[in-house]
């Protein structure tokens, strides 16, 4: 048995897409009453051990220490670690038109993405994102033509930030793009739509990816076993959707918003479907648009060709 570590942030999509492979447990590790927490899928020869973790930290680690064997990252961050880590083409998320939301308080007097930028020079009016190394930071410098000031913070705290006043605006990812309103926001800018406008092409957001050296330690065509397993755990959380609804359910102390079956599902809807099981050419071509565009802003140098497994 080869045990490779699985590392995925806390939202909603990566708990769903991974869970058929390590089993349907607790946050201790413990099997669900009634479940044996066994994989629902063979894995293979393959043990695979999940680490939930904020995608800013789990963007650090894969720059800074890239021990961990798979990984969600963010797209912004493969130009750093591409000798390293090669794509998977399952497990990407990828805004069809939606995405990130640029957020300030229901009764701000920011309008546009302009207002947002003046306001942000003062210590009042800083932008709250969550993690300098997070695609929604990368396309929200591009769309503003250039740096602003900004607050670092966990995704999670970035509502209350906003709504307190601590923050002049707040880059949303994750669940809370879904209804800012209902949370005392107002949007001043989608980033997936101003992308797409922008380039002509959907916005890739967060990324899977594998540790290329894998097929030294472990023989020849790890990698190719290992992308495909993750590609059937994709889908049987699509094929066994009562089952995935049920494992984050029985997950929502942690996580009180998926109580809400309208939000869940409609997030699921976006983040895990056909794409997320195989990005495609067109997931390629969006990521080679995205790094182009940041090349050209100085963000970064173009990681070349995308050899997505």
């Amino acid at each position: 048995m080869i045990e490779l570590t699985l590392a995925h942030s806390p939202d909603a999509d990566d708990m769903a897409m991974w869970w058929p492979l390590s089993g349907m447990r607790d946050r201790h590790g413990a099997p669900f009453p009634g479940a044996d927490g066994r994989p629902a899928i063979d894995t293979g020869g393959f043990a695979f051990s999940p680490i939930a973790s904020d995608i800013q930290e789990l963007n650090e680690r894969a720059i800074d220490r890239g021990d961990l064997d798979i990984t969600a990252i963010s797209a912004n961050a493969y130009p750093s670690i591409h000798r390293r880590y090669q794509i998977t083409r399952c497990g990407a998320s990828i805004g069809m038109s939606y995405g990130p939301k640029l957020v300030v308080a229901a009764g701000s007097e920011s309008r546009t993405l302009d207002d947002v930028k003046n306001r942000a020079r003062h210590a009042g009016g800083r932008v709250a994102i969550p993690g300098r190394h997070t695609t929604a930071y990368l396309v929200l410098r591009i769309l503003a033509g250039g740096d602003l000031s900004t607050l670092e913070m966990p995704f999670h705290q970035i509502v209350d930030a906003v709504r307190e006043g601590r923050a002049g605006a707040g880059l949303l990812i994750h669940e809370a793009q879904i209804d800012p309103e209902s949370l005392g926001l107002r949007v001043v800018l989608e980033l997936g739509p101003a992308w797409t406008a922008r380039t002509g092409k959907p916005l890739p957001l967060g990324l899977n990816v594998i540790r290329r050296d894998l097929d030294a330690m472990h023989g020849t065509g790890t990698c190719e076993r290992v992308a495909a397993l993750l590609r059937s755990s994709v889908q049987h959380a699509i094929d066994d959707g009562d089952r995935t609804r049920a494992f984050l359910l029985a997950r929502s102390d942690e996580r009180p918003e998926w109580k809400n079956k309208t939000l869940l599902d409609r997030y699921l809807t976006m983040y895990v479907n056909d794409q997320t099981v195989d990005m495609g050419p067109a997931g390629v071509e969006a990521l080679q648009m995205l790094y182009r565009e940041g090349a050209r802003a100085g963000l970064f140098a173009e990681p070349g060709a995308i050899d997505a497994i």
